[in-house]
Protein backbone atom coordinates (compact mmCIF):
# COMPACT_ATOMS: atom_id res chain seq x y z
CA UNK A 1 0.00 0.00 0.00
CA UNK A 2 1.42 3.23 -1.22
CA UNK A 3 0.60 6.05 1.81
CA UNK A 4 0.68 10.09 1.33
CA UNK A 5 0.52 12.17 4.05
CA UNK A 6 -0.32 15.63 2.81
CA UNK A 7 1.44 18.28 4.58
CA UNK A 8 1.46 21.18 1.75
CA UNK A 9 -1.39 23.62 3.66
CA UNK A 10 -1.10 27.06 2.99
CA UNK A 11 -2.94 28.10 6.45
CA UNK A 12 -4.37 31.55 5.01
CA UNK A 13 -7.22 31.25 7.63
CA UNK A 14 -4.80 30.45 10.36
CA UNK A 15 -2.23 33.89 10.08
CA UNK A 16 -0.49 35.20 12.14
CA UNK A 17 0.34 32.10 13.38
CA UNK A 18 1.23 30.55 9.88
CA UNK A 19 3.43 33.63 8.44
CA UNK A 20 6.58 31.78 9.72
CA UNK A 21 5.82 27.88 9.22
CA UNK A 22 3.31 25.71 7.81
CA UNK A 23 0.06 24.08 9.33
CA UNK A 24 1.43 20.56 10.08
CA UNK A 25 4.52 22.10 12.13
CA UNK A 26 2.10 24.05 14.49
CA UNK A 27 2.79 22.74 18.03
CA UNK A 28 -0.61 21.38 19.38
CA UNK A 29 0.02 20.01 23.26
CA UNK A 30 3.93 21.17 23.05
CA UNK A 31 4.54 19.07 19.60
CA UNK A 32 4.31 19.74 15.51
CA UNK A 33 0.80 18.54 14.89
CA UNK A 34 2.14 16.36 11.91
CA UNK A 35 4.45 14.09 14.99
CA UNK A 36 0.76 12.61 15.94
CA UNK A 37 -0.16 11.64 12.33
CA UNK A 38 3.77 9.92 11.82
CA UNK A 39 3.24 8.12 15.12
CA UNK A 40 -0.33 6.89 13.75
CA UNK A 41 0.86 5.79 11.00
CA UNK A 42 3.89 3.50 12.58
CA UNK A 43 1.95 2.13 15.31
CA UNK A 44 -0.54 -0.23 12.62
CA UNK A 45 2.89 -1.29 11.07
CA UNK A 46 3.11 1.55 8.07
CA UNK A 47 7.54 1.49 7.30
CA UNK A 48 7.15 3.71 4.65
CA UNK A 49 5.52 7.37 3.30
CA UNK A 50 5.60 10.10 1.26
CA UNK A 51 5.06 13.95 2.53
CA UNK A 52 4.15 16.37 -0.04
CA UNK A 53 5.77 19.96 1.23
CA UNK A 54 4.92 23.58 0.08
CA UNK A 55 5.40 26.64 1.54
CA UNK A 56 8.18 26.28 4.59
CA UNK A 57 9.40 22.52 3.29
CA UNK A 58 12.81 22.60 4.26
CA UNK A 59 11.26 23.28 7.88
CA UNK A 60 9.53 20.16 7.63
CA UNK A 61 12.16 18.23 5.91
CA UNK A 62 14.52 19.30 8.62
CA UNK A 63 12.15 18.30 11.49
CA UNK A 64 11.61 15.06 9.81
CA UNK A 65 14.52 14.29 8.16
CA UNK A 66 14.12 10.55 7.20
CA UNK A 67 11.19 9.67 9.87
CA UNK A 68 13.88 7.03 11.02
CA UNK A 69 12.69 8.39 14.40
CA UNK A 70 9.43 7.81 13.64
CA UNK A 71 10.05 4.15 12.71
CA UNK A 72 9.53 5.05 9.18
CA UNK A 73 11.10 5.61 5.87
CA UNK A 74 9.90 8.84 4.55
CA UNK A 75 10.24 10.70 0.67
CA UNK A 76 9.05 14.02 -0.20
CA UNK A 77 7.30 15.48 -3.03
CA UNK A 78 7.10 19.60 -3.48
CA UNK A 79 3.67 21.16 -3.96
CA UNK A 80 2.84 24.51 -4.69
CA UNK A 81 0.64 24.06 -1.61
CA UNK A 82 -3.00 22.78 -1.28
CA UNK A 83 -2.91 21.07 -4.35
CA UNK A 84 -5.65 19.11 -5.95
CA UNK A 85 -5.62 15.78 -5.24
CA UNK A 86 -6.38 14.45 -8.45
CA UNK A 87 -3.71 16.35 -9.70
CA UNK A 88 -1.08 15.12 -7.33
CA UNK A 89 -1.50 11.20 -8.21
CA UNK A 90 -1.11 12.25 -11.88
CA UNK A 91 2.07 13.65 -10.99
CA UNK A 92 3.54 10.44 -8.24
CA UNK A 93 4.80 7.82 -10.12
CA UNK A 94 2.15 5.03 -11.32
CA UNK A 95 1.13 1.86 -8.30
CA UNK A 96 -1.85 0.62 -10.68
CA UNK A 97 -1.49 -2.52 -8.44
CA UNK A 98 -1.21 -1.21 -5.05
CA UNK A 99 -3.90 0.86 -3.22
CA UNK A 100 -2.92 4.52 -1.73
CA UNK A 101 -3.96 5.83 1.55
CA UNK A 102 -4.10 9.69 1.53
CA UNK A 103 -3.79 10.91 5.24
CA UNK A 104 -3.70 14.47 6.14
CA UNK A 105 -1.14 15.75 8.36
CA UNK A 106 -2.17 18.96 9.13
CA UNK A 107 -4.83 17.99 11.23
CA UNK A 108 -5.29 16.83 14.84
CA UNK A 109 -7.07 13.00 15.33
CA UNK A 110 -7.27 10.48 17.50
CA UNK A 111 -5.01 7.37 16.69
CA UNK A 112 -8.10 6.09 13.98
CA UNK A 113 -5.73 4.86 11.50
CA UNK A 114 -6.28 1.28 12.59
CA UNK A 115 -9.83 0.99 12.83
CA UNK A 116 -10.22 2.76 9.39
CA UNK A 117 -8.22 0.09 7.60
CA UNK A 118 -9.99 -2.85 9.40
CA UNK A 119 -13.49 -1.03 8.46
CA UNK A 120 -11.92 -0.71 4.85
CA UNK A 121 -11.13 -4.62 4.84
CA UNK A 122 -15.27 -5.28 5.08
CA UNK A 123 -16.51 -2.61 2.17
CA UNK A 124 -15.69 -3.17 -1.53
CA UNK A 125 -15.87 1.00 -2.32
CA UNK A 126 -13.23 2.18 -4.55
CA UNK A 127 -12.84 5.29 -2.39
CA UNK A 128 -13.27 4.91 1.10
CA UNK A 129 -13.49 7.76 3.19
CA UNK A 130 -13.02 8.10 7.52
CA UNK A 131 -15.43 9.75 9.18
CA UNK A 132 -15.79 10.78 12.81
CA UNK A 133 -17.96 12.90 15.09
CA UNK A 134 -19.85 14.61 12.19
CA UNK A 135 -15.82 15.90 10.78
CA UNK A 136 -13.41 14.00 8.05
CA UNK A 137 -11.07 12.17 9.82
CA UNK A 138 -8.49 13.13 7.13
CA UNK A 139 -8.30 9.13 6.06
CA UNK A 140 -8.86 8.44 2.72
CA UNK A 141 -8.04 4.63 0.97
CA UNK A 142 -8.16 4.95 -2.66
CA UNK A 143 -8.03 1.20 -4.63
CA UNK A 144 -6.29 0.62 -7.97
CA UNK A 145 -7.20 3.47 -10.48
CA UNK A 146 -9.67 4.99 -8.49
CA UNK A 147 -10.98 8.90 -9.76
CA UNK A 148 -13.78 10.25 -7.51
CA UNK A 149 -11.72 12.93 -5.39
CA UNK A 150 -14.42 14.63 -3.75
CA UNK A 151 -14.02 15.72 -0.39
CA UNK A 152 -10.05 14.70 -0.24
CA UNK A 153 -8.89 18.60 -0.88
CA UNK A 154 -8.44 20.81 2.07
CA UNK A 155 -10.91 23.65 0.29
CA UNK A 156 -13.19 20.69 0.16
CA UNK A 157 -12.77 19.61 3.57
CA UNK A 158 -12.40 23.50 4.74
CA UNK A 159 -16.52 23.97 2.63
CA UNK A 160 -17.46 20.94 4.17
CA UNK A 161 -17.94 19.18 0.42
CA UNK A 162 -19.99 15.59 1.65
CA UNK A 163 -18.22 12.36 0.39
CA UNK A 164 -20.72 9.88 -1.26
CA UNK A 165 -22.24 7.98 1.59
CA UNK A 166 -21.66 4.99 -0.15
CA UNK A 167 -17.83 5.04 0.85
CA UNK A 168 -18.16 6.90 4.00
CA UNK A 169 -16.73 4.89 6.97
CA UNK A 170 -17.96 5.52 10.62
CA UNK A 171 -15.44 5.43 12.72
CA UNK A 172 -16.15 5.09 16.74
CA UNK A 173 -14.12 5.90 19.85
CA UNK A 174 -12.32 8.73 18.57
CA UNK A 175 -12.26 12.22 18.07
CA UNK A 176 -10.75 14.37 14.91
CA UNK A 177 -9.85 18.43 14.83
CA UNK A 178 -9.50 20.34 11.73
CA UNK A 179 -7.59 23.03 12.39
CA UNK A 180 -9.51 25.51 10.61
CA UNK A 181 -9.42 28.93 12.55
CA UNK A 182 -7.58 30.22 15.52
CA UNK A 183 -10.23 29.33 17.70
CA UNK A 184 -10.24 25.72 16.62
CA UNK A 185 -6.67 25.80 16.77
CA UNK A 186 -6.57 26.92 20.03
CA UNK A 187 -9.80 24.05 21.67
CA UNK A 188 -7.67 21.93 20.13
CA UNK A 189 -4.70 22.46 22.50
CA UNK A 190 -7.06 23.01 24.95
CA UNK A 191 -8.52 19.79 24.74
CA UNK A 192 -5.60 17.76 24.04
CA UNK A 193 -4.41 18.70 27.51
CA UNK A 194 -8.08 17.81 29.34
CA UNK A 195 -7.58 14.85 27.57
CA UNK A 196 -11.08 15.05 25.17
CA UNK A 197 -8.72 13.59 21.98
CA UNK A 198 -9.01 10.07 22.74
CA UNK A 199 -5.96 8.11 22.39
CA UNK A 200 -3.67 11.21 22.45
CA UNK A 201 -0.39 10.46 23.42
CA UNK A 202 0.84 13.83 25.75
CA UNK A 203 3.97 14.20 26.05
CA UNK A 204 5.79 14.20 30.00
CA UNK A 205 5.69 13.50 33.13
CA UNK A 206 3.16 14.35 35.82
CA UNK A 207 4.22 16.25 38.29
CA UNK A 208 1.04 16.38 40.30
CA UNK A 209 -2.68 15.58 39.03
CA UNK A 210 -3.42 17.61 35.93
CA UNK A 211 0.13 19.13 35.64
CA UNK A 212 2.18 17.26 32.70
CA UNK A 213 5.91 18.83 32.07
CA UNK A 214 8.54 17.95 29.74
CA UNK A 215 12.43 17.87 29.86
CA UNK A 216 14.60 20.34 31.56
CA UNK A 217 11.75 22.37 32.65
CA UNK A 218 11.48 24.21 35.82
CA UNK A 219 8.05 24.28 36.99
CA UNK A 220 6.85 24.15 40.81
CA UNK A 221 3.64 22.42 41.29
CA UNK A 222 1.72 24.59 43.40
CA UNK A 223 1.93 26.75 39.85
CA UNK A 224 -1.21 24.91 38.87
CA UNK A 225 -4.95 26.15 41.20
CA UNK A 226 -6.55 24.38 38.86
CA UNK A 227 -7.66 22.29 36.12
CA UNK A 228 -5.07 20.95 33.77
CA UNK A 229 -1.58 22.29 32.22
CA UNK A 230 1.32 20.95 30.20
CA UNK A 231 4.72 22.64 30.73
CA UNK A 232 6.41 21.60 27.55
CA UNK A 233 10.65 21.25 27.69
CA UNK A 234 13.29 23.37 28.51
CA UNK A 235 11.21 25.90 30.16
CA UNK A 236 11.28 28.09 33.24
CA UNK A 237 7.69 28.96 35.29
CA UNK A 238 8.62 31.07 38.01
CA UNK A 239 7.24 29.79 41.16
CA UNK A 240 4.72 32.73 41.81
CA UNK A 241 3.23 32.41 38.31
CA UNK A 242 -0.56 31.29 37.93
CA UNK A 243 -1.75 28.29 35.49
CA UNK A 244 -5.72 27.67 35.54
CA UNK A 245 -8.16 26.58 33.29
CA UNK A 246 -6.75 24.75 30.71
CA UNK A 247 -3.02 25.74 29.99
CA UNK A 248 -0.40 24.70 27.02
CA UNK A 249 2.95 25.68 27.42
CA UNK A 250 5.30 24.63 24.54
CA UNK A 251 8.78 24.40 24.18
CA UNK A 252 11.53 26.96 25.18
CA UNK A 253 9.13 29.33 27.03
CA UNK A 254 9.80 31.31 30.49
CA UNK A 255 6.65 32.57 32.33
CA UNK A 256 7.75 35.29 34.29
CA UNK A 257 6.88 36.26 38.39
CA UNK A 258 2.85 36.67 39.05
CA UNK A 259 1.90 36.20 35.48
CA UNK A 260 -1.41 34.64 35.13
CA UNK A 261 -2.67 32.39 32.58
CA UNK A 262 -6.18 31.42 31.77
CA UNK A 263 -7.28 28.66 29.19
CA UNK A 264 -3.96 29.64 27.54
CA UNK A 265 -1.65 28.66 25.13
CA UNK A 266 2.03 29.66 24.40
CA UNK A 267 3.56 28.77 21.71
CA UNK A 268 7.22 27.36 21.50
CA UNK A 269 9.84 30.03 22.45
CA UNK A 270 7.92 33.29 23.96
CA UNK A 271 8.26 34.96 27.09
CA UNK A 272 5.86 36.19 29.26
CA UNK A 273 6.43 39.00 31.69
CA UNK A 274 5.62 40.26 35.19
CA UNK A 275 2.26 40.55 36.35
CA UNK A 276 0.98 40.00 32.52
CA UNK A 277 -2.33 38.12 32.03
CA UNK A 278 -2.94 36.01 29.43
CA UNK A 279 -6.65 34.71 29.02
CA UNK A 280 -8.67 32.89 26.13
CA UNK A 281 -5.47 33.68 23.98
CA UNK A 282 -2.72 32.51 22.08
CA UNK A 283 0.88 34.32 22.46
CA UNK A 284 3.32 33.87 19.85
CA UNK A 285 6.41 35.78 20.50
CA UNK A 286 5.39 39.42 21.19
CA UNK A 287 1.84 38.63 19.52
CA UNK A 288 -1.34 38.22 21.79
CA UNK A 289 -4.12 36.67 20.27
CA UNK A 290 -7.72 36.78 21.60
CA UNK A 291 -10.05 34.15 20.28
CA UNK A 292 -13.04 35.12 22.44
CA UNK A 293 -12.67 39.07 20.71
CA UNK A 294 -10.34 38.32 17.38
CA UNK A 295 -8.23 41.09 18.64
CA UNK A 296 -4.77 40.61 17.46
CA UNK A 297 -1.94 42.72 19.22
CA UNK A 298 1.35 42.76 18.64
CA UNK A 299 3.16 44.09 21.75
CA UNK A 300 6.40 46.25 21.24
CA UNK A 301 7.28 46.09 25.19
CA UNK A 302 9.75 43.36 25.67
CA UNK A 303 8.88 43.27 29.58
CA UNK A 304 5.47 42.21 28.46
CA UNK A 305 5.68 40.07 25.69
CA UNK A 306 8.35 39.05 23.84
CA UNK A 307 9.68 36.41 21.16
CA UNK A 308 13.09 34.60 22.57
CA UNK A 309 14.22 34.02 18.99
CA UNK A 310 14.63 37.46 18.44
CA UNK A 311 14.91 39.39 21.86
CA UNK A 312 16.23 37.63 24.71
CA UNK A 313 15.37 38.32 28.25
CA UNK A 314 18.16 37.01 30.04
CA UNK A 315 20.77 38.72 26.99
CA UNK A 316 21.43 41.93 29.72
CA UNK A 317 22.51 41.44 32.93
CA UNK A 318 19.46 40.67 34.97
CA UNK A 319 18.12 39.80 38.26
CA UNK A 320 20.75 38.82 40.69
CA UNK A 321 23.45 38.87 38.60
CA UNK A 322 22.34 42.71 37.18
CA UNK A 323 21.85 43.87 40.99
CA UNK A 324 25.28 41.74 42.22
CA UNK A 325 27.04 44.21 39.56
CA UNK A 326 25.32 47.14 40.69
CA UNK A 327 26.41 46.60 44.46
CA UNK A 328 30.02 45.63 43.31
CA UNK A 329 30.55 49.00 41.52
CA UNK A 330 28.63 51.30 44.47
CA UNK A 331 31.74 49.07 46.59
CA UNK A 332 34.32 50.58 44.60
CA UNK A 333 32.82 53.66 44.06
CA UNK A 334 32.95 54.98 47.64
CA UNK A 335 36.17 56.89 47.14
CA UNK A 336 34.34 58.97 45.26
CA UNK A 337 31.39 59.90 47.21
CA UNK A 338 33.19 62.34 49.27
CA UNK A 339 34.25 64.26 46.06
CA UNK A 340 30.74 64.05 44.49
CA UNK A 341 29.55 65.77 47.88
CA UNK A 342 32.33 68.52 48.23
CA UNK A 343 31.65 69.50 44.57
CA UNK A 344 27.67 69.45 45.12
CA UNK A 345 27.80 71.40 47.72
CA UNK A 346 30.52 74.36 45.99
CA UNK A 347 28.43 74.59 43.28
CA UNK A 348 25.04 74.78 45.11
CA UNK A 349 25.08 74.69 49.01
CA UNK A 350 21.28 74.96 49.37
CA UNK A 351 20.98 71.80 47.58
CA UNK A 352 23.69 69.69 46.74
CA UNK A 353 21.35 66.99 45.51
CA UNK A 354 18.48 66.74 43.30
CA UNK A 355 15.14 64.18 42.52
CA UNK A 356 13.36 62.91 39.59
CA UNK A 357 10.92 60.49 39.07
CA UNK A 358 11.83 58.02 36.33
CA UNK A 359 10.53 54.86 34.28
CA UNK A 360 12.47 51.84 35.83
CA UNK A 361 12.12 48.14 34.92
CA UNK A 362 10.20 46.72 37.74
CA UNK A 363 6.99 46.18 36.26
CA UNK A 364 3.20 46.63 38.59
CA UNK A 365 0.11 46.80 37.77
CA UNK A 366 -2.60 49.90 36.90
CA UNK A 367 -5.90 51.00 37.65
CA UNK A 368 -6.87 49.04 34.88
CA UNK A 369 -5.43 45.98 36.26
CA UNK A 370 -3.05 46.12 33.49
CA UNK A 371 1.11 45.19 33.94
CA UNK A 372 2.92 48.65 33.64
CA UNK A 373 6.96 49.99 34.23
CA UNK A 374 7.23 51.04 37.46
CA UNK A 375 8.44 54.66 38.50
CA UNK A 376 11.54 55.05 40.96
CA UNK A 377 13.26 57.84 42.48
CA UNK A 378 16.59 58.86 41.21
CA UNK A 379 18.84 61.11 43.09
CA UNK A 380 21.87 63.06 41.13
CA UNK A 381 24.73 65.39 42.51
CA UNK A 382 24.70 68.60 41.24
CA UNK A 383 28.66 68.30 40.61
CA UNK A 384 29.33 69.41 37.42
CA UNK A 385 31.52 66.04 36.28
CA UNK A 386 28.60 63.64 34.89
CA UNK A 387 30.60 60.93 36.53
CA UNK A 388 30.11 62.39 39.47
CA UNK A 389 26.56 63.65 39.04
CA UNK A 390 25.27 60.18 38.57
CA UNK A 391 26.80 58.19 41.56
CA UNK A 392 23.65 57.69 43.12
CA UNK A 393 22.24 55.99 39.67
CA UNK A 394 24.45 52.64 41.47
CA UNK A 395 22.15 52.52 44.09
CA UNK A 396 19.04 52.08 41.99
CA UNK A 397 20.91 49.33 39.94
CA UNK A 398 21.66 47.71 43.19
CA UNK A 399 18.12 48.01 43.98
CA UNK A 400 16.99 46.54 40.44
CA UNK A 401 15.40 49.71 39.27
CA UNK A 402 17.88 50.10 36.38
CA UNK A 403 20.30 47.84 34.64
CA UNK A 404 23.81 48.21 34.43
CA UNK A 405 23.33 48.46 30.36
CA UNK A 406 20.23 49.77 28.40
CA UNK A 407 18.57 52.67 27.17
CA UNK A 408 18.01 56.45 28.83
CA UNK A 409 15.73 56.07 31.32
CA UNK A 410 12.81 58.58 30.69
CA UNK A 411 9.58 60.24 32.77
CA UNK A 412 6.39 58.62 32.32
CA UNK A 413 5.55 61.75 30.62
CA UNK A 414 8.03 61.24 27.76
CA UNK A 415 7.03 57.83 27.63
CA UNK A 416 3.14 58.62 26.99
CA UNK A 417 4.58 60.81 23.91
CA UNK A 418 5.58 57.88 21.90
CA UNK A 419 2.77 56.92 20.07
CA UNK A 420 4.66 55.77 16.45
CA UNK A 421 5.79 52.25 16.28
CA UNK A 422 9.32 53.44 15.76
CA UNK A 423 9.20 55.33 19.03
CA UNK A 424 7.99 52.64 20.92
CA UNK A 425 10.80 49.86 19.56
CA UNK A 426 12.90 51.72 22.66
CA UNK A 427 11.01 49.81 24.97
CA UNK A 428 12.32 46.62 23.86
CA UNK A 429 15.68 46.88 25.86
CA UNK A 430 15.89 48.10 29.42
CA UNK A 431 16.53 51.36 30.56
CA UNK A 432 19.97 51.41 31.87
CA UNK A 433 22.64 53.29 33.46
CA UNK A 434 24.78 53.20 30.20
CA UNK A 435 24.55 52.36 26.49
CA UNK A 436 25.36 53.76 22.92
CA UNK A 437 23.05 56.96 23.92
CA UNK A 438 24.40 58.09 27.63
CA UNK A 439 28.50 57.34 26.11
CA UNK A 440 28.23 58.60 22.79
CA UNK A 441 25.60 61.47 22.88
CA UNK A 442 26.12 64.70 24.77
CA UNK A 443 23.69 65.94 26.96
CA UNK A 444 22.43 68.78 24.45
CA UNK A 445 21.73 66.38 21.75
CA UNK A 446 18.12 66.56 20.66
CA UNK A 447 15.11 64.32 22.13
CA UNK A 448 14.30 62.35 18.98
CA UNK A 449 18.23 61.81 18.17
CA UNK A 450 18.39 60.05 21.47
CA UNK A 451 15.32 58.21 20.50
CA UNK A 452 16.71 56.79 17.91
CA UNK A 453 19.85 56.10 19.36
CA UNK A 454 17.97 54.16 22.05
CA UNK A 455 15.48 52.69 19.30
CA UNK A 456 18.92 50.90 17.52
CA UNK A 457 20.25 49.72 20.49
CA UNK A 458 16.72 48.23 21.08
CA UNK A 459 16.97 46.48 17.79
CA UNK A 460 20.54 45.34 17.60
CA UNK A 461 20.97 44.59 21.59
CA UNK A 462 22.89 41.40 21.91
CA UNK A 463 25.30 39.61 24.67
CA UNK A 464 28.54 40.76 22.68
CA UNK A 465 27.18 44.60 21.95
CA UNK A 466 26.22 44.67 25.68
CA UNK A 467 29.98 43.45 26.32
CA UNK A 468 31.48 46.01 24.22
CA UNK A 469 28.88 49.01 25.78
CA UNK A 470 30.95 47.63 29.63
CA UNK A 471 33.69 47.55 27.76
CA UNK A 472 33.47 51.05 26.61
CA UNK A 473 32.14 52.27 29.87
CA UNK A 474 35.12 51.37 31.50
CA UNK A 475 37.05 53.60 28.95
CA UNK A 476 35.47 56.32 29.59
CA UNK A 477 36.00 56.44 33.21
CA UNK A 478 39.41 57.84 32.42
CA UNK A 479 37.57 60.42 29.31
CA UNK A 480 37.83 63.76 29.06
CA UNK A 481 33.84 63.73 29.18
CA UNK A 482 33.61 62.04 32.44
CA UNK A 483 35.35 64.84 34.46
CA UNK A 484 34.53 67.99 32.54
CA UNK A 485 31.28 68.98 32.36
CA UNK A 486 30.47 70.44 28.95
CA UNK A 487 32.68 68.11 26.63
Amino acid sequence: MRVIVLADRIGRELLPLTDRTCVAMLPVAARPVIDYTLEMLAAVGIGKATVVVGLFGEQLRTHLRDGRHFSLNLDYWPSPGEVDIALLLSQLPKCPDKSTLVVRGDMLRSPLLGGFLEAAGTSEGPVLHGWCEDNPAGLWLLRGSADDMRGMAWPDVLSGVSAPEAGKLLLEGGNARLLESLPAYHGANLDAVAGRIQGLAIPGRQLRPGLTVGRNSSVAAGCLKDGTALVGSHCRIHPSAWLQGRVVISDGVIVDRDARLSDAVILPHSYVGELVTVENGIVRGNDLLRVDTGAQLRIVDAFLLADLDQVSIGRDFSGFLNRLAGVLLLLLSVPLWPLAALAAIARHPTRPLRFRRLRGNRLVRDGAGLSARAEFTAAEWTAGAPILRKLPWLVNVAKGDLKLVGVEAITSEQAACRTAEWEKAADRAPAGLIGPTQLDLPATALAEERLMSDAWFAAQAGPDKELRVVLRGLRALFSRRAWYPGD
